[in-house]
């Protein structure tokens, strides 16, 4: 058997018959998923095997080694599947406890400036004649590790996303994914001034909302939370302080664009869903105007929602 079907066999058995969750995400209040299957095992034993796989707005193609080009990065490689999307200024918490990831891990914060990248694996078609299974490697996104916790059992690792990236190449697969990427970010839009007046309008529309979920929050403990929303934002109007390639952080318009797409309190699983896919047509976008056009509705969408679940409250405790 070739190193390409050994490869997608091994792909569709660890979706189709894991029993058990070795890389989990620690849940949010509503979490579309709460058990993610474990990071699908790449089992090749050369770093040049020839794997299939499609690049993002390419033909399916037969990769193979490629050197590193200006403005490349080595980085270890952490695959999702399709409904786990993570997008820049998103923070998430992980409990990373198999042996692998702990070393993913240890690369990172050593000798990777605290950097890897998290990417999804999409599944584009099956083979009649083996069933086997071809995936594009899309969707992925700098990772910073903000903070991590030993535990007595592995590690939680709270990440941030940067920016969007491309993989090149994957050059090794023991004990973890390892690849070369580069730099995906926004055309330089035509009117600089339109896109900040539109950046002013998000802020402000986000901030609102805020306010109105701090609001619906129940407990005096929940109420001096801060929202995932408004948390992606703070992010994003920071300038970076991490050590990083310049081509890897997008520009404050591109960052403060991605910050809406964020799960609000009280979301119901047909909102998370809804939520995911709007995040890949965000992924996919290069115009900013257009992404923060579109920020802005869901985020008076997603105003318009909390404020009638405050409706509803208030009349439930009358």
């Amino acid at each position: 058997m070739t190193c390409t079907s050994t490869l997608t066999t091994l792909i569709l058995n660890s979706i189709a018959t894991s029993s058990t969750t070795r890389l989990r995400h620690v849940p949010t209040r509503n979490p579309l998923s709460p058990h993610f299957s474990h990071f699908l095992p790449f089992h090749s034993s050369s770093a040049r095997a020839t794997t299939i796989f499609q690049n993002s707005g390419l033909p399916l193609i037969k990769r193979r080694l490629l050197l590193p080009i200006a403005s490349s990065l080595q980085l270890p490689l952490l695959p999702f599947n399709i409904n786990e999307v993570l997008v820049p200024t998103e923070r998430k918490t992980l409990h990373l406890y198999e042996a692998r990831y702990l070393s993913l891990l240890d690369e990172s914060l050593l000798r990777k400036k605290k950097l890897f990248v998290h990417f999804v694996l999409d599944p584009i078609s099956i083979s009649d004649s083996t069933g086997e299974a071809s995936f594009a490697a899309k969707f992925g996104c700098l990772i910073l590790i903000e903070n991590v916790e030993r535990l007595d059992v592995g590690a939680l690792v709270t990440i941030r996303g940067i920016g969007r990236t491309k993989i090149l190449n994957f050059v090794k697969a023991d004990p973890y994914l390892l690849g070369v990427i580069i730099p995906m970010q926004d055309e330089i839009p035509e009117s600089s001034s339109k896109v900040s007046s539109k950046v002013v309008e998000v802020r402000e529309a986000i901030y609102n909302l805020n306010s109105l979920e701090i609001k619906l929050k129940q407990t005096p403990n929940e109420a001096s939370l801060q929202t995932h929303i408004t948390n992606s934002l703070l992010w994003a109007e920071k300038e970076p302080s991490f050590e990083c390639d310049e081509d890897f952080i997008p520009s404050l318009a591109e960052r403060v664009s991605f910050a809406a797409l964020q799960p609000i309190t009280g979301s119901t699983e047909a909102e998370l869903l809804k939520l995911q896919r709007l995040k890949l047509e965000a992924m996919d976008l290069k115009d900013t105007y257009q992404r923060l056009e579109d920020s802005l509705e869901i985020v008076k969408e997603n105003i318009s929602m909390v404020a009638a679940k405050l409706a509803i409250q208030s009349l439930e405790i009358q």
